[in-house]
């Protein structure tokens, strides 16, 4: 599943004015002339040896660059970004894999207050049902600074689980669950562990989420799904692209998985999505199964929209993002987080070629060398989802009024005969770039 907001083509936001002539930053993509220009070499950097690193290499006309050397293609990791973007000048054609401030989507705090203020927008400017689009997250309060809120909320329910996840951390580490207050006493003691992740706040805080205790299982277990999203752009215009059939069921947290002594390296516990569908109508229906699909299409334009408004848009950025989202047995789906660094290590054969097209299609839709044309509605495993608004199946202006027998443009799980499209796709920009010339 790869959806969300991808512009073809490079983003028209205002980026930060840094004075060339300051020697305190440093400049990439100079020598590479206008952002349009179809350019034959794509110098590229990065630091991840994994799937990625294959693509890139793999990719023709692309060429590692190591060290300081100038690039036009970065894929960093956000202590670069963090250290790093506001001190370095890109050309316009340049491209860096991370939004400035990503955190306010993928830090488990940020996100829920962002979704919690858009909600109450929602609920002033469009009405409660319109706001009830957002009741796709689990009720959460930050901690320690809404402790004494957690605690009346708590006393309401008695009984329920709780669990408590660590804002900036990741693959199930520092998790665990309770029913009693006098559970995380010790924790409100000290918040600060040995074995702390680095991230953007140095102090660790925690979110205590009511456990959703009705998951739907597959064999007796517990699932998230893996949701990619690409974004190429979160400005007015937010563009937002949907992949169908390349994405991951985790039969349970793959992290915590595979340190089982039975876990199978080359099996794994992953399903692809599209199995999961075809596994979902067998036993409930087509019908409730494009409904649950379509509830995951909102759960990832409300989201987006939530933080469309604080995150800043240079157009040089764009984001893979990784969203788990938990179905619960009556087929609703609950996001749990948003990553900005979605693993790309695969954990078997079947892993890795998927990660290998998630990767390919992602660098299509970036568009480096300047072949789309901006006006395509797929690109391999990716639909357009939203520009500026849904983006209908059919051709023509949607009819957002009446809404009549539009359906967007998502497949997520459905057959997609994905390298057939992408031959017609790059065979058909060949015929009009001849056309035209």
């Amino acid at each position: 599943i790869q959806p969300s907001g991808a512009l073809l083509g490079p983003a028209r936001t205002a980026m930060r004015g840094p004075e060339t002539s300051n020697q305190n930053y440093k400049g990439h993509g100079l020598s590479k002339g206008k952002e349009r220009e179809q350019r034959a070499s794509i110098r590229f950097k990065t630091t991840l040896m994994n799937t990625l690193m294959d693509v890139l290499r793999h990719r023709p006309g692309w060429v590692e660059v190591k060290d300081e050397g100038e690039w036009d293609f970065y894929w960093c990791d956000v202590s670069w970004l963090r250290e790093n973007f506001d001190h370095t000048y890109m050309d316009e054609h340049v491209r860096i894999s991370h939004f400035r401030n990503h955190y306010e989507l993928t830090r488990k705090n940020y996100m829920v207050k962002n979704l919690k203020r858009f909600r109450k927008q929602l609920e002033r400017e469009a009405g409660k049902q319109e706001a009830a689009k957002c009741d796709f997250f689990p009720k959460t309060f930050e901690m320690p600074c809404e402790y004494h809120l957690f605690v009346e909320e708590f006393r309401k329910n008695p009984g329920i689980t709780w669990i408590m996840k660590p804002v900036a951390r990741s693959q199930g580490k520092g998790i665990f669950l309770f029913r009693r207050l006098k559970d995380i006493m010790d924790w409100r003691k000290d918040t600060r562990s040995s074995d702390d992740q680095k991230d953007d706040i140095p102090v660790e805080n925690y979110v205590a989420q009511r456990y959703i205790e009705n998951p739907y299982l597959i064999g007796g277990r517990k699932f998230d799904l893996r949701v990619y999203v690409l974004v190429m752009s979160m400005s007015a215009g937010c563009h937002l692209w949907s992949g169908h059939g390349r994405h991951n069921v985790h039969l349970t947290n793959v992290a915590v998985q595979k340190t089982s002594p039975d876990y199978h390296p080359k099996k794994g516990c992953k399903w692809m999505l599209q199995r999961f569908r075809q596994y979902l109508a067998s036993k409930h229906g087509p019908k409730a199964v494009e409904t649950l699909f379509s509830d995951m299409d909102n759960i990832f334009v409300k989201s987006l929209q939530s933080v469309q408004k604080v995150i800043i848009s240079d157009k040089h950025c764009f984001e893979l993002y990784g969203y788990d989202i938990l179905i619960d047995q009556d087929l609703k789906p609950w996001l749990l987080e948003v990553n900005a660094s979605p693993s790309l290590t695969a954990s078997s054969q079947e892993d890795y070629e998927l990660k290998t097209c998630l990767l390919e299609d992602t660098l299509h839709v970036v568009d480096m060398e300047a072949r789309l044309t901006g006006r395509e509605k797929r690109v391999g495993g990716f639909d357009l989802m939203w520009n500026d608004g849904p983006v209908s199946r059919e051709e023509g202006a949607p009819d957002l009024l009446g809404m009549g027998n539009f359906v967007t443009n998502t497949h997520l799980g459905c057959v997609n005969d994905r390298k057939k499209q992408l031959r017609q796709l790059f065979c058909s920009l060949q015929v009009q770039k001849k056309a035209s010339s």
